[in-house]
Order: structure tokens, then sequence, then C-alpha cells
């Protein structure tokens, strides 16, 4: 059962953070540095 219950915690996990990365491309803005060009290095 506690295996199960970890699963899911990461399943969420991961979820979240997918639509975290698909949220900020979709804005527009680089998923490495945040559209920061003055801090990046070069991501762009």
């Amino acid at each position: 059962m506690g295996t199960v219950v970890v699963l899911a915690v990461v399943a969420v996990a991961v979820a979240l953070a997918i639509r975290s990365m698909i949220k900020v491309k979709k804005a527009g803005r680089s998923i490495q540095c945040g559209g920061d060009c003055g801090r990046c290095g070069g991501c762009h």
C-alpha cells in the first residue's frame, strides 16, 4: 500500500513539473534560464 501512495505522489509531482514547463514554453520564455538573457550565458 505504501508503494502505491509513493507512486501516486511521484506521478503528481511529475505531472505538475511538465505542466509548468508547458506553461513557460507557451508564454514564449526559455525553460532553461527564464528568458533573462543578461544572466543566461547563451541559451537562446
